[in-house]
């Protein structure tokens, strides 16, 4: 039911914000040439840059370009929230800014480079205001359900104003400024997603599976989401862009590991592994009833744990009967949890799995969950390095991560299980 899921804003806990820490005054003797941090790179500079470089191009009242398409939903206030278009102040295809299926091997300097330039439009409406907030509503969702490039003209009360603005979860963007008004040329709505907003009868779950088993991208399911585009009539609301991220990985992802449940179990040990953005992803897959688990080590430096002096290591699990609460760990669990089981249902397999995760200092800024996403399944569409036993798959796995093995296993359920506790196979 559309409830179901829009009952999981409730779950999310609101990620911490990003800031630059001045610890012991650094950055002032640093001033980005000394890396005094530990950090390869200073992101005080490249936001510094990337702003600059922006600013003289928005420095204006009268906003026009080419959403890629892109909307943004906040959740401050809830529940009345800023809806709004995302705009750049170019033109041409600017599809690319938008869609983070493309963005694996990228550099953080190209990621911050095209995210940078979205201006976004704030326009305050209630979440229940789906179908009654007025002509800019209804444009918004008409962006957020578009298949191409739109060009927008927006008319804003104020020059946009800030900085790039960093989360956990959403994809980075550009300086803000509340919309006075909207129009827009040269869009064409999507017809799979205009087919399920146009079902006032169809659960909001049912659609999401529904564009999903017809090719349509998680993003742009996701985007749509948010604008209240899906779910019986009366019930449709506007829901935060963080919070339709994780509740379209979680809701494609259960029905997926549902499916998996099925499939005879894989026949040996299997490592993948991805690596981008100073940040190291290995994917082991066990031969095993379905149980799943995200480990996550952040080293000094990096955004999570800016300040520590020891790795920080955080984990979250299930096993086959799933998971009753939220994710500690956060969206990203959902977001890895859809990429392994949508590969394992194309395979027509199931396993146990466990994902490993090494934040170096390289990874300066958080950009949104996608990069767990889109890094899991680069991992798994590759070729992996295939083993007879447990103990040589994590053998390998040694190799390739910088933390020893007696800590990944000490930090997880799976692996502490698989290794120190027998099991029915073990008497068959």
């Amino acid at each position: 039911m559309y409830d179901d899921i829009f009952n999981l804003q409730k779950r999310v806990k609101p990620g911490r914000p990003f800031s630059v820490h001045t610890k012991s005054g650094l950055c002032v003797l640093c001033r980005g040439t000394k890396m005094l941090c530990g950090k390869t790179s200073c992101p005080v500079v490249l936001r510094y840059h990337q702003n600059m470089r922006v600013a003289p191009l928005i420095d204006t009242l009268n906003l026009e370009g080419s959403s890629p398409p892109s909307v943004f939903v906040g959740r401050v206030g809830y529940p009345k929230v800023s809806i709004g278009p995302l705009i750049p102040p170019v033109h041409g295809d600017t599809s690319i800014l938008d869609t983070p299926e493309k963005w694996v091997g990228k550099s953080m300097n190209e990621i911050v480079a095209m995210r940078s330039q979205l201006v976004r439009g704030k326009y305050s409406v209630r979440v229940d205001q789906v179908e009654n907030g007025g002509r800019l509503v209804d444009i918004v969702r008409e962006i957020a359900m578009a298949k191409n490039p739109a060009e927008v003209d927006a008319t804003l009360f104020k020059k946009p104003r800030g900085g790039l603005v960093l989360s956990d979860a959403v994809q980075p963007h550009g300086p803000s400024a509340p919309l006075k008004s909207l129009s827009v040329d040269g869009l064409k709505i999507d017809r799979r997603i205009d087919k399920a907003y146009s079902d006032t009868d169809l659960f909001a779950k049912d659609a999401v599976l529904t564009l999903y088993q017809n090719d349509v991208s998680v993003t742009r399911i996701q985007r749509a989401f948010s604008v209240g585009s899906f779910g019986l009539g009366d019930n449709r609301k506007f829901v935060p862009t963080r919070w339709s991220i994780t509740a379209v990985d979680d809701t494609i992802s259960k029905h997926m590991v549902e499916r998996v449940k099925d499939y005879p179990w894989i026949n040996e040990y299997r490592v993948y592994e991805s690596w981008s953005l100073d940040n190291r992803f290995i994917v082991l897959m066990i031969p095993a009833a379905w149980s799943y688990e995200l480990v996550e080590a952040w080293y000094p430096n990096t955004t999570w744990n800016p300040d520590g002096e020891e790795v920080a290591i955080f984990s979250s699990s299930e096993g086959y009967g799933g998971r009753s609460k939220y994710a500690e760990i956060g969206g990203c669990y959902y977001a890895a949890r859809l990429a392994t089981s949508e590969h394992l249902e194309r395979e027509k397999r199931q396993a146990s799995i466990v994902i490993l995760r090494e934040a170096h200092p390289g990874y300066i800024m958080p950009v949104g969950v996608w990069n767990v996403r889109e890094n899991v399944r680069e991992a798994v569409r590759k070729a992996p390095r295939r083993f007879n036993t447990m103990s040589e798959a994590l053998g390998y796995v040694q190799t390739r991560l910088d933390i020893p093995l007696s800590t990944w296993v000490a930090n997880s359920w799976m692996l502490r299980q698989r290794l120190f506790q027998r099991r029915l196979d073990d008497f068959t």
